[in-house]
């Protein structure tokens, strides 16, 4: 019963990872459960990009998203969040050529609606490059009036490692855009070291950090997050099993955690599951997931 009394944040989830199959239905329904099924199963983190794009490719116009952050914002309501930032593929908006200000202003509408605050981080796809990056920040910058909270990057951390994006960080924040990078996810410490020497004020995922104790240490010293996703690491192959996901380790070691879905449809999962596991599977008692809820509203940008 704690789950439901206990305000909440959401910080690390994306719209575009959220389309169950009966919105995607709704968006297409000349889709068939079989295709759903097929085009979304995967078995390590290459297949899990690949069903995210074939996902992304099935938004087609500004409605969609409006319908995707619809759905989506009612779910979040629905776990007594009070407070959402929600990442939009912005880089993939663009690479699929589409509108970017008329689909920015088709979510922004939507989360205009809700009950609760909801922001937007824009996030551009690291192995892409720089380049691409740079009309994602431009744009973000030009809406922080207007729902946008934050920057980052995404993907394939291997292909699009932090440090190339540096000039891009630091035009954010000059902008006054807050800044986020997913990392240590699927590379080692070193990726989240990279993405705190480019100005990131919370790191997505970040696991690798278990493995360097001198990283832990400047976490827990500098009060810099991570969005820890279990059943996100364990769908994709980021950690070998659930057991073996270092969600405790690094609890235990003082780095503060913030407990996020990433992309609850395509691993099944909600915000309510994933403190579920934390208690079932970690031993989180009610005193720490408590703890938890209060780090997600902590580190929001602008709680």
């Amino acid at each position: 019963m704690w789950f439901d009394h206990t305000p909440k944040a959401e910080l690390h989830l994306h719209l575009e990872g959220s389309l169950d199959p009966e919105t995607l239905l709704e968006i297409d329904p000349s889709l068939t459960a079989d295709e759903i099924t097929a085009n979304t199963a995967y078995s390590d983190f290459a297949g899990f990009l690949k069903a995210f794009v074939w996902e992304n490719k099935l938004l087609c116009k500004p409605e969609h998203y409006a319908l995707a952050a619809r759905r989506l914002i009612g779910k979040l309501a629905s776990q007594n969040v009070v407070y959402a930032e929600i990442t939009l593929s912005a880089g993939v908006v663009l690479w699929k050529k589409q509108n970017l200000e008329d689909v920015y202003e088709a979510i922004w509408e939507e989360s205009r609606k809700a009950a609760f605050p909801v922001y937007w981080i824009l996030d551009a796809v690291r192995q892409f490059g720089p380049d691409p990056a740079l009309p994602v920040v431009d744009f973000a910058a030009a809406h922080i009036r207007q729902g946008v909270v934050a920057f980052g990057i995404g993907g394939d951390e291997a292909r699009g490692p932090a440090s190339s994006f540096r000039d891009i960080f630091r035009r954010a924040k000059d902008a006054g855009l807050r800044l986020t990078c997913h990392a240590g996810e699927t590379c080692g410490p070193e990726s989240i070291w990279e993405a705190i020497e480019v100005g990131a004020e919370r790191i997505g995922h970040g696991i690798a950090s278990v493995d360097d104790a001198s990283l832990l240490t400047h976490l827990r010293e500098r009060a810099i997050p991570l969005e820890v996703s279990v059943s996100s690491n364990v769908r994709t192959g980021a950690v070998a099993s659930l057991e073996a996901h270092p969600v405790r380790k690094i609890f235990d070691a003082g780095v503060p955690i913030v407990v996020g879905t990433d992309d609850p449809a395509l691993f099944d999962t909600s915000l309510r599951r994933e403190y579920e596991i934390l208690a079932r599977h970690f031993g989180f008692s009610e005193d720490e997931l408590k703890e938890l809820a209060a780090t997600s509203l902590r580190y929001a940008f602008r709680w």
